[in-house]
């Protein structure tokens, strides 16, 4: 593990941050910072997307299906260990990961959409491998991202959603770790074998609720230490800039930690520029590519800047993040202040929604990539999606009970091969991703409402 943990060192330290920023203000400059300028674009959507032809994944389905697979560990436990190892400064890093993310995740919803594909049962697949496949031409790039999605995402990501939960449980309930461990398995057996259809109608009761609780008991937080407000904030910009380690607290945070524990955290809780959303917004059914990225984009503001915010608040007003606690105790140490036990279980009850709903998206893309290697076959796809279900949700009953270090070390290692992966194909295919912002802003500036997309469209003979 060391030779990991040195790897995510330098990758997590500068390499991958001057990359996914880098990229995001490129696709900005390209785009005309669409995150910004088509802000009221992204409300029209989303009421455009409430609801799809009969049996097909609506855009908002998919969108809450998107945001549960980025709220769970990456909003609590992540915003958590980003602040004990990285201080204060690492939230405001998380932001500008999220600002520059958005414009990503419209890119990579936009082109998740273009190159999908239908099965013989109706449902939508596609995301990166698809279209590094059809837009930028490159199996072995597809096929190499697809491994790594099914051992980053559907296994070591999904046993951290369940390890994550397990915490939580363990944290207010003298138990061992396997009894909840078993029983999340069960529970996500019975969703995750049902088809993405029953993923994104489990996703669109739970997400919706659990966010606006969420906010809700922040606000009360933020309200109830309000004088406190202004420091907090000088000290999260002071602490982003920090180049030598000061005396406080267990730790001395430097910009480098911040930067760090900033952007891979914050990488982690909206997942802009690793491409694994994009597979859920490619199985939607939408009037027009656009309206999933702008969906795509709002599911990036709203992970990071909103619920992770709430999350870095919460633990930064309180004076939790001295406690010596990490990940989701830290969380629970923060709400407990406020609330006394019943925060714990507060923060229980949210852990099991966020991470639920992580869990079972995981494994949905996971799915994705086992599909994409074996779409070939006649019924071998079905098959190897199967074994891939049983395999995965017995690792993530393992995952309980490991270390979160160890989860964390393995999940930044393969992450950093997504990205890169991922990074490069969007580098290459932002022309499509240009002409499909173009043309939906075309089709409304000229008076129509809701602009729909021509599939007999060729995009990359459009493109050459």
């Amino acid at each position: 593990m060391t030779f990991i943990t040195e790897f995510n060192n330098i990758m997590w330290g500068w390499v991958l941050a001057v990359i996914l920023l880098g990229t995001g203000l490129l696709y900005g400059i390209t785009m005309g910072f669409p995150q910004v300028r088509c802000f009221g674009h992204i409300i029209r959507s989303l009421k455009s997307t409430l609801k799809s032809d009969e049996g097909s994944v609506s855009g908002f389905a998919a969108l809450c299906a998107a945001v549960g697979g980025q709220v769970g560990t990456g909003s609590l436990v992540g915003v958590a260990s980003a602040l004990a190892a990285g201080g204060p400064g690492a939230l405001f890093w998380m932001w500008i990961t999220a600002v520059f993310g958005m414009v990503l995740s419209f890119g990579e919803a936009t082109l998740g959409q273009v190159f999908h594909e239908k099965d013989k049962d109706g449902n939508y697949y596609g995301g990166s491998p698809y279209y590094m496949t059809k837009g930028l031409g490159n199996k072995p790039l597809a096929i190499a991202y697809a491994i790594t999605t099914i051992f980053a995402v559907g296994v070591c990501i999904a046993m951290l959603q369940n390890n994550s939960i397990t915490s939580a449980v363990t944290g207010v309930v003298n138990i061992s770790p396997w009894i909840p461990g078993i029983i999340v398995t069960i529970i996500t057996a019975v969703i995750v074998l049902g088809g993405v259809k029953r993923i994104t109608d489990a996703a669109s009761l739970i997400v919706p609720f659990m966010a606006v609780g969420y906010i809700l008991i922040t606000i009360i937080i933020i309200i109830t230490h309000l004088s406190e407000v202004p420091a907090m904030f000088g000290t999260i910009f002071k602490s982003a800039f920090t180049l030598e380690a000061a005396a406080g607290g267990a730790v001395g945070y430097t910009i480098k930690e911040a930067v760090r524990n900033g952007v891979a955290r914050g990488l982690f809780s909206n997942d802009a520029g690793n491409g694994t959303a994009a597979a859920m917004h490619a199985s939607a059914h939408v009037k027009h590519p656009a309206n999933q990225g702008f969906s795509a984009m709002f599911g990036t503001f709203m992970t990071t800047i909103i619920i992770c915010s709430c999350t870095g608040f919460a633990i930064l007003l309180t004076g939790a993040l001295e406690s010596g606690q990490d990940g989701v105790n830290l969380v629970q140490a923060a709400f407990s202040s406020m609330l006394g036990q019943v925060g714990s279980y507060f923060v229980l009850l949210v852990t099991f929604l966020f991470c639920f709903t992580t869990l079972i998206a995981d494994l949905f893309y996971g799915e994705v990539g086992v599909r994409y290697l074996f779409k070939g076959s006649a019924n071998g796809a079905d098959k190897a999606v199967k074994v891939f279900q049983v395999i995965a949700l017995i690792l993530v009953t393992i995952g309980a009970a490991l270390p979160l270090p160890v989860l964390w070390d393995l999940v930044d290692f393969c992450v950093a091969f997504l990205v890169f992966f991922n990074v490069y194909a969007l580098l290459r295919l932002r022309k499509y991703v240009k002409y499909v912002l173009d043309d939906y802003l075309m089709q409304f500036n000229s008076g129509k409402s809701e602009p729909v997309w021509d599939e007999s469209v060729d995009i990359t003979e459009k493109c050459k």
